[in-house]
């Protein structure tokens, strides 16, 4: 009625975990001077635009003013 699986061997399924290729890749392509600065260029492009937008984003990160220490108009000062 049922047919019988066979049964793995413990030690196939522990030797497909460690399994080594023979074949080794070909070695990485240096990058050349240019393709290092512009990767260079883009990294210091993108560092300096989220230092830009914290700069000017943090007079908005501060706490507002309370109304005693706001700027009084020249109508308040009676000019």
């Amino acid at each position: 009625m049922f047919r019988r699986r066979e049964s793995v061997p413990f030690s196939f399924v522990a030797e497909s975990d460690r399994f080594r290729s023979n074949v080794t890749p070909p070695p990485r392509e240096r990058a050349s001077v240019s393709q290092l600065a512009s990767r260079s260029l883009v990294g210091l492009t993108v560092v300096a635009g989220l230092v830009g937008a914290l700069v000017l984003g943090m007079p908005a990160l501060s706490p507002a003013q309370s109304p005693a220490h706001a700027e009084q108009t020249e109508a308040a000062h009676g000019h």
